[in-house]
């Protein structure tokens, strides 16, 4: 009589149709993505003795020796050939959300009140609570008040020549720029004096 197939079940003679749940033991990395490190220096029958692949005597050879990424021979290094980059970059500065009177003009009706959320809202900037300027550029015959952190000085004549009132908003700065915004150079002075005292 022939032996039952592997999968037969023990009992009842029923075959198991149900897959094995795989075991973390049964993890594996995949085949050739990990590789043992080459160990120098070890003796002539692992292939790096000796001088562990660094050839005989030299700069190459010694401990901390050869040149970086920076040294190209003697000749002129790329980051010296290069046109000199001047100016610094100012971290106090304030990133101000630009608004044109053209898009005032496009987006509100007369008489409306136009403020950063409204403008957030309309979709005329991202983001309500940072800093909102509006410049001059069209034209603008509506009756609007604006308040907004900034005003060019074309933009402002050219709300009020249409009837409409410009509110500029305070400018809300926290931590070390409020420091330098705020303080008058002699205050500021002042305070580095003592600071240093």
């Amino acid at each position: 009589m022939p032996s039952p197939p592997a999968c037969h079940h023990a009992l009842g003679g029923v075959t198991s149709k149900r897959r094995l749940a795989m075991k973390l033991h049964d993890l594996r990395p995949a085949k050739g993505s990990k590789k043992k490190r080459t160990r120098v220096g070890r003796g002539i029958a692992a292939g790096k003795g000796k001088t562990a692949g660094r050839g005989t005597k030299g700069q190459g050879a010694r401990s901390g020796g050869g040149k970086g990424p920076y040294f190209e021979g003697g000749q002129l290094p790329l980051v010296r050939r290069l046109p000199f980059k001047r100016g610094f970059t100012n971290i106090f500065r304030i990133e101000y959300q630009e608004v044109n009177l053209d898009a005032l003009q496009e987006r509100f009706e007369d008489g409306a009140e136009v403020t950063p959320q409204v403008l957030a809202d309309a979709g005329l900037i991202r983001e309500a609570n940072e800093p909102v300027v509006v410049l001059g550029r069209g034209e603008l015959s509506k009756k609007l008040t604006v308040r907004a952190h900034r005003f060019s000085k074309r933009a402002r004549e050219q709300i009020e020549a249409a009837g409409g009132t410009v509110k500029k908003l305070e400018l809300k700065v926290t931590g070390a720029r409020a420091t330098v915004k705020k303080l008058r150079k002699a205050d500021l002075a002042k305070l580095l004096s003592e600071d240093e005292g």
